[in-house]
């Protein structure tokens, strides 16, 4: 949903206050993403939590929710921002920054009601486009994830099919079957 149709530049955008949802930048057009519900909420959790539970303890990497990201002249906040543990942005004193100016390593969108898929498509083609080396588009409604990359065609995963990042973060495993079943609370 576009807040504002008038022509903004990207740092007049990033002195906004912040929102919930978050406010978005992409072409001088102010968005707002949609409200996260139950199944896209645990879903992103779930996520984090499998990312950092690999990349975390070893530090290979660190997965943020609801982060925003600026770069490529846009400002967006995947669902899910995976980044290298080198690649981290850190401040003077040796912390996480504020600001994240390079495009994440992994990218993860989840599918909520009353965004198209479509668009989402888009969204992750942008993201491979623009240096991130993997988007996720996680469908909870269908239970598949498509995954694209830089180069290559969309795959498309469902079930026991696995999801291939480990040229990525070393060592990570996981199947479709495994995100869904985050779902389950028996």
């Amino acid at each position: 949903m576009a807040i504002s149709e008038r022509s903004l530049t990207l740092e007049a955008f990033l002195e906004l206050p912040e929102k919930k949802p978050a406010l978005e930048f992409e072409d001088g057009t102010v968005t707002q993403k949609v409200p996260p519900r139950g199944k896209h909420s645990g879903l992103q959790y779930a996520m984090c939590e499998i990312f950092n539970r690999v990349g975390r303890r070893a530090k290979i990497a660190l997965a943020f929710p609801e982060l925003r990201t600026t770069f490529a002249g846009y400002s967006r906040v995947p669902d899910v921002a995976v980044y290298l543990w080198d690649r981290i942005p850190l401040d003077s004193a040796g912390k996480l920054a504020d600001d994240f100016r390079e495009p994440p390593d992994i990218a993860v969108e989840i599918i909520s009601r009353g965004q198209t898929t479509n668009r989402m498509v888009r969204r992750c083609l942008w993201f491979v486009e623009n240096g991130v080396r993997a988007a996720l588009l996680v469908d909870p409604y269908d239970e598949s994830i498509l995954v694209f990359r830089p180069d290559r065609a969309m795959v498309l995963l469902r079930g026991a099919d696995q999801i291939e990042l480990g040229d990525i973060l070393p060592g990570f495993t996981l199947t479709v079957d495994e995100v869904f079943g985050t779902l389950l609370l028996s």
